[in-house]
């Protein structure tokens, strides 16, 4: 049944994707996203749905009426130079045999992207590209709760597969999804919606918790803190922030509680010690090798070159040290400004839409992502999610909506009668 619902739904919208280019991005952004295929047991499972939905949406660029342009952007400047960069990182890799089959596969993320960049004009074309993403994961998030609450909180939350397969990994994506899904609180008048919507919210946290992912509560608390200097009345968001972290930390059982606590002695802990090592094995490869070690350094040949305890071979579960060690340092400088980039660009929306009711929804949505990319900054540091889709996502939204004000702020300079005008 899931198998035929999925496969149907896909061949609903695929035709559709020949007319408007942006309905292919949003269906590849699904079938990337959430994974939905891998929900089913049949036929479904491993049909190639995203590679039909990134086709099908390439042709409609030759074919579709809708405008398509690549927006003016330093952030699209530098993830090209990013791109480039690891096609070099993996010439020079250790393994470029090996390392070329994982390029491939981001690629295929990295070239979308920059299509979904190109193809989202409007402002339905971005609501509906928030709505995606937080649909995408929400459902993780609602299943995850119900899962943790009829556990008792004592059943661990995973992920469907792909690059959110683990319990951390989702854990940091159903994390940094929330403030979407509370963005979207704030720019809906339905009301039926906007409960669903914070019942969506509530589950979600419930099932970032029932990870067991200490990253991911280490992003929350930081998050947590970002979400209450956000809010209009902080006295009271502030008290029903700490009510409700009660509430859900007394909920949770002891094995939770003595999990969280291995965050204060992780010298004790040979998963966090493992990490460490993998660290710092790649400021060792990066400070030998300018392009680093490529996307498949995580061997024990190279570890017996530049690990401090070469019998641990892990990956890095960092971004920051995933990238340092397969690109190099020069690779962690172009990965960095485009984290310093995206917030800049949010800063500059929320400044430049303040006040405006008709920008309102633009003031919204460049706060939450800001919240989104400090949550991601955080709980990125300890998992291996440098090439994960949501947060190259979020980058699209903010460099769209950018082009998006910027042409409504032209049209509105175009309208405004001349000193002549008014005077005939």
């Amino acid at each position: 049944m899931r198998d035929l619902a999925i496969t149907g739904l896909f061949l609903f919208f695929l035709p559709q994707v020949f007319r408007h280019a942006y309905i292919g991005v949003l269906l590849w952004t699904w079938i990337s996203v959430m994974n939905p295929h891998r929900l089913t047991w049949g036929f479904a499972y491993d049909l190639p749905f995203a590679a039909a939905a990134a086709g099908a949406t390439f042709i409609a660029l030759m074919t579709t009426k809708d405008k398509v342009s690549m927006p003016r952007s330093g952030i699209v400047t530098v993830l090209i130079i990013f791109i480039l960069w690891m096609c070099v990182t993996t010439a020079f890799g250790f393994f470029p045999g090996e390392s070329l089959d994982q390029l491939k596969k981001v690629m295929k993320i990295q070239v979308m992207t920059l299509v979904a960049l190109a193809v989202l004009q409007d402002k339905k074309h971005i609501q509906l590209f928030v709505w995606i993403n937080v649909l995408s994961i929400g459902f993780f998030g609602l299943k995850g709760g119900v899962y943790t609450i009829m556990t008792g909180g004592g059943g661990r939350v995973w992920g469907p597969g792909g690059f959110i397969g683990g319990n951390n990994e989702i854990g940091l994506a159903m994390l940094i999804t929330i403030p979407l899904m509370y963005y979207l609180t704030l720019t809906n008048d339905n009301k039926w919606i906007k409960r669903g919507l914070f019942v969506m919210m509530l589950m979600t946290t419930v099932a970032v918790l029932g990870t067991q992912s200490r990253g991911a509560f280490l992003a929350i608390v930081a998050m947590g803190g970002i979400l209450w200097l956000r809010s209009r009345g902080k006295i009271v968001s502030g008290v029903v922030i700490v009510v409700a972290a009660a509430g859900l930390f007394a909920f949770m059982p002891q094995s939770w509680h003595d999990r969280m606590s291995t965050i204060e002695t992780y010298e004790e802990d040979s998963s966090a010690m493992g990490r460490i090592n993998a660290w710092q094995t790649a400021v060792n490869l990066a400070n030998d090798r300018v392009t680093g070690g490529g996307f498949e350094m995580y061997d024990p040949i190279v570890y017996q070159s530049y690990a401090p305890d070469p019998r641990i071979v892990r990956a890095a579960h960092s971004i920051y040290f995933q990238v340092l060690g397969e690109h190099g340092w020069p690779g962690l400088f172009i990965y960095l400004l485009l984290g310093w980039l995206s917030w800049r660009e949010a800063v500059k929306l929320r400044r430049q839409s303040r006040g405006n009711p008709e920008h309102e929804w633009v003031f919204h949505l460049a706060g939450m992502i800001q919240v989104v990319l400090i949550g991601f900054g955080v709980g990125g540091a300890f998992l291996s999610l440098a090439y994960f889709d949501l947060p190259y996502n979020v980058m699209v939204m903010l460099v769209v909506t950018r082009r998006w004000l910027e042409n409504e702020k032209k049209k509105a300079n175009e309208t405004v009668p001349t000193g002549r005008e008014v005077l005939a």
